[in-house]
């Protein structure tokens, strides 16, 4: 091997901590009192959170679309707010950009031991068992208390999307036998959900109307499972939809949508129904 060959792996490294350093002190360019960018400066780990959330799912949209120069940018855009939360917390004293990466080093080496020690694995079951083992054990609990239903149903609710937690929170209360016997079951408990939905409308406050919508979505999720459709996806496709039918009937009109009358509109509407139905 050439003295250049070996050099290769060296030169890469040298080049991606190089990267890594320009985008870490372009962040704390723009969040230096001195000549930094206000809106910047003006955002907390808490504002920047709808970021976080939209930066991953738009990962999610560009790996679904394959298109690996999208896939690159949003990751990149999803690596910005890493690089941001951590140079607030820097400016606060809280932790640095090097204390995630040494964590999330340690924790991975420390939850494979059968790759970075000596522990021996037969299967993918055998890594989730060391794993969920691991885990339990850098909380000071046992795998039994880790798996209690309730544990794992809170923290679906606390850290996945509301529509992907209920299906989850459906799905594993259904395993731990809270279940209805046939699916005329769960039509049934849809139609009284959407009565008691119609009275607190006519009658409750704001709150009571919010938990009846919460009951009746919730239900929505369950018929959903029994006839093994994904809300999530089945929304998506909804909004997909009514975007390319807007779109449609944008092309139709000859000025914005909001100055034709409601007849009009659906008109238009049903003309890119038509159109799009073709293009199937």
């Amino acid at each position: 091997m050439s003295t250049s060959q070996e050099q290769t792996p060296l030169r890469l490294e040298s080049s991606i901590l190089e990267a890594l350093q320009q985008l870490i002190d372009v962040v704390a360019q723009l969040r230096s009192p001195n000549g930094g960018c206000p809106w910047d400066l003006a955002q907390t780990p808490q504002t920047l959170i709808p970021y976080v959330i939209e930066e991953a799912y738009e990962v999610v949209d560009a790996i679904q679309s394959g298109d690996k120069d999208a896939i690159a940018e949003e990751l990149g855009d999803l690596l910005l707010q890493v690089v941001l939360q951590a140079q607030i917390a820097t400016e606060v004293g809280e932790f640095t950009l090097k204390e995630v990466a040494q964590g999330i080093t340690q924790k991975l080496i420390r939850r494979h031991p059968h790759v970075f020690g000596d522990v021996e694995v037969q299967g993918v079951e055998d890594v989730r068992q060391n794993w969920e083992q691991i885990k339990a054990a850098e909380k000071g609990e046992t795998v039994a208390q880790t798996q209690l239903l309730s544990r794992k149903l809170d923290r679906y609710a606390r850290t996945l999307p509301p529509l992907t937690a209920g299906m989850k929170i459906s799905q594993k209360a259904a395993a731990a036998g809270f279940e209805w016997e046939n699916i005329e079951g769960v039509w049934a408990k849809f139609h009284e959900e959407l009565a008691e939905f119609q009275q607190a409308l006519e009658q409750e406050d704001k709150a009571h109307q919010q938990a009846e919508l919460g009951d009746i979505l919730f239900t929505l999720i369950n018929l959903a499972r029994w006839y093994d459709l994904d809300p999530a996806e089945a929304l998506q496709g909804t909004n997909r939809r009514l975007i390319q039918r807007l779109g449609k009937m944008e092309a139709i009109a000859d000025r914005p949508l909001s100055e034709y009358s409601i007849e009009e509109l659906d008109q238009f509407w049903q003309q890119a129904k038509a159109q799009l139905a073709k293009e199937l």
